[in-house]
């Protein structure tokens, strides 16, 4: 009988929720103010010695790359952290990357409502001729 879930997936979700914990609660406090940064995704790999953590950053006026940066910076932090908190033998290095679908998809999704106003408003201007 199959298992639903691989071992990676289990680890990847146990890491992004733990991860995720990290970052709200003792990294904030390390570090002091910072923006609302959430957790999107984690992709670990086979072996599970590495995970890729995506990260969405919320603010305009934020450095995103820096921030991202700074995450890099405290990764042992949180290493050691998340190696309190889960049950294995070795945990992952960690590798974060900033997360951009949730602000590309906002970006397309305004285009194509500007594109479908003006297609309308060009349909109506036809109309108004015709009559």
């Amino acid at each position: 009988m199959a298992r639903e879930f691989s071992r990676t997936d289990r680890v990847g979700q146990q890491v992004h929720k733990e991860v995720a914990s990290i970052i709200q609660n003792e990294y904030k406090h390390r570090v002091g103010d910072m923006p609302l940064i959430t957790v999107s995704d984690v992709e670990i790999s086979r072996d599970l010695a590495h995970a890729k953590i995506f990260v969405t950053i919320y603010g305009e006026e934020v450095d995103h790359k820096a921030q991202v940066k700074r995450l890099e910076d405290n990764k042992g932090f949180m290493r050691s952290l998340l190696a309190k908190r889960l049950r294995m033998r070795s945990v992952p290095h960690l590798h974060f990357f900033e997360d951009n679908s949730l602000t590309e998809g906002v970006r397309i999704s305004s285009l194509v409502s500007e594109v479908v106003a003006k297609d309308e408003a060009r349909h109506q201007d036809k109309g108004e001729e015709q009559d």
